[in-house]
């Protein structure tokens, strides 16, 4: 194999090997977090919208934000404005993190809360009415009482009927996961619902909560909503991330004849404990134990004289 490289002047970003030889990290997943590291300081870009302009589908990204979660390169928190506006704030990084250490990236200095200097200014737009209308508007609020949240999905309707057990003990346990996590009682069943379809897809219930409690904000910082929090982080289901594969010698036996000059490794067909050629041969002495590739033709000679 012949390389040739020049060194670029300008340009170029430096990415370790460990992330471009990542044997869990699919090509998708390692482009996008390239991209990522490779965008200047202060370009505030989201990695959806990277997905975007590197030309990966939905599916291809799911799938590859999901492998950089697990591997600890990306981090993820849902954030609640003084609005009531929820914001998802994402941390990528070139080693790969805890979510302890990734929190701690996230706090940063503290920073300075004085006010800014001058007097307030009213808004130029979106003022409230100076009197409120007589008549009856357009857009009533939904049955029930409850007042549409903005920024936050439609719960599932009744044809969503996923509830098992499990998902209903997974999210009773949430407010041990987080003091914070304190939601009225009448949400239970939809969050239970929504929790049933990440079991469905194959998702632990350990795996549920650390998706969960890694995308709640700082513990100083306080959540309004948590029903509304919970609903938005479930919502979407990421795919489960395939396991490993097994090593190739996970399958290989040491023969145990003692007529090998070294560790001989082979793979049985049954529950064998010596390899093929020790056990067709008597050899006197470990020189003279066969080898695979004398064996190999003399065994194919003889099968091609008797004629099989």
């Amino acid at each position: 194999m012949l390389r040739h490289a020049n060194a670029p002047a300008g340009r170029f970003s430096q990415i370790p090997h460990e992330i471009l030889r990542h044997p869990d990290l699919h090509s998708d997943a390692v482009r996008l977090l390239c991209w990522q590291l490779s965008l200047p300081d202060g370009v505030n870009e989201s990695l959806s919208k990277t997905a975007e302009r590197a030309g990966i589908r939905k599916v291809a990204f799911l799938r590859a934000k999901g492998q950089l979660k697990v591997a600890g390169y990306l981090h993820e928190w849902r954030e609640q404005g003084p609005r009531g506006w929820w914001a998802t704030r994402q941390l990528v990084s070139n080693v790969p993190l805890s979510a302890a250490e990734a929190a701690a990236l996230r706090s940063g200095p503290p920073t300075d809360t004085r006010p800014a200097a001058g007097e307030p200014t009213g808004r130029a737009v979106g003022r409230h009415p100076d009197a409120t209308c007589g008549e009856n508007t357009s857009n009533p609020p939904p049955p029930g009482g409850r007042e549409a949240d903005p920024g936050v999905f439609d719960a599932p309707g009744p044809a969503d009927d996923l509830d098992v057990p499990e998902a209903r003990r997974l999210v009773d346990g949430l407010l041990a996961l987080d003091p914070r996590l304190r939601v009225p009682r009448a949400m239970l069943p939809e969050l239970a619902r929504l929790a049933a379809r990440w079991l469905e897809a194959g998702h632990m219930a350990e795996a549920v909560r650390d998706s969960i409690a890694r995308c709640l904000p700082g513990r100083g910082s306080p959540i309004h909503r948590p029903g509304g929090l919970l609903r938005y982080i479930l919502r979407e289901v990421p795919p489960v991330a395939p396991p490993p594969p097994p090593p190739r010698v996970a399958n290989l036996r040491e023969c145990e004849s003692g007529r090998h000059v070294q560790p001989y490794l082979f793979r049985p067909s049954a529950d064998e404990d010596v390899c093929g050629p020790c056990g067709r041969s008597e050899p006197t002495s470990p020189l003279e134990c066969p080898s695979p590739a004398t064996v190999g033709p003399a065994l194919a000679r003889a099968a091609l004289r008797d004629g099989l």
